[in-house]
């Protein structure tokens, strides 16, 4: 089964019919699956979480992000007293997603300087223990982990630990850049599109607008559907396969994922209802 959706549910403004409160809802009413990103940036309350909650489907599936000082991206202080207490923090956060039937996966986001070393390897064991009443996707952004000398065994090493890989189309820039390796290693798959602007990519994070134009991309025709064949040939392997675009500072990853959804002929079931207009039609 693919479910096809965006990073986020903000930024989207094709989607939009209603007011700003409304517009999770009306994402919800377009994909049935979203990456919940704010939770890298802070341990979400629990009236976001509830209200989040409330507001999508029964079958409404959240990627949810893990907190940024889980995966070693933290600069600067941290609102918990100890690693421990952030992970306590954030497993319950993540409970009524779980509990909900609407945690698709957490997704662990490793920063570009977490390379293929022992003492990483290890700090991969402590998140699978730390977390493991979850499906946890891992994603690479250090080239060493896709080295032929380990390759094989960082698959093995995923699949042993029932990690689910993370498979990235990006830009290709060098050492900066992961390549594209539709490797299954659980139950589940994920497929994250971030655009393929090599100049961008490279830009330093430290750029005001970094963000803004290093996932600046839109998927012609051509890239989709290389694309689509490979997700169809990941998914019969996989009992489900995520595929989210996130390539979105200039809105193009609504209008991928709509063209990326009819080339794979798949209709979703069970969105939220579109809005009426005062005539009584759908907008």
């Amino acid at each position: 089964m693919i479910q096809i959706g965006l990073t986020g549910w903000g930024d989207h403004p094709d989607l939009y019919r209603g007011t700003a409160k409304q517009r999770l809802q009306d994402y919800s009413s377009h994909f049935p699956v979203v990456e919940l990103d704010a939770m890298f940036y802070a341990v979400q309350p629990k009236k976001n979480n509830d209200k989040w909650l409330e507001e999508t489907p029964q079958d409404f599936q959240f990627i949810v992000k893990t907190y940024q000082q889980l995966t070693g991206h933290l600069r600067g202080d941290s609102p918990f007293e100890s690693l421990e207490a952030a992970f306590e923090a954030y497993r319950l956060a993540l409970r009524p997603y779980k509990e909900a039937g609407k945690l698709g996966a957490v997704l662990a986001q490793y920063p570009p300087w977490f390379e293929c070393t022992k003492d990483n390897v290890e700090e991969l064991r402590r998140l699978r223990d730390e977390l493991q009443e979850f499906e946890v996707a891992i994603e690479f952004r250090h080239q060493s982990w896709y080295d032929e000398r380990f390759r094989d065994k960082t698959f093995q090493f995923l699949g042993e630990q029932n990690f689910i890989h993370s498979i990235c189309d990006e830009p290709q820039s060098g050492d900066g850049s992961i390549p594209f390796v539709p490797e299954v290693t659980a139950s589940k798959a994920l497929f994250r599109f971030h655009g393929r602007n090599v100049a961008a990519w490279q830009a330093p994070v430290n750029r005001q607008n970094w963000r803004e134009i290093r996932y600046l991309y839109d998927y012609n025709k051509q890239e989709l559907s290389e694309m689509a064949n490979a997700v169809k040939s990941v998914d019969q392997q996989a009992e489900t396969t995520f595929v989210l675009f996130n390539n979105n500072s200039a809105g193009h990853a609504a209008q991928n994922a709509k063209q990326f959804q009819q080339l794979l002929n798949i209709s979703f079931e069970g969105l939220a209802p579109k809005q009426l207009d005062l005539f009584g039609g759908d907008v």
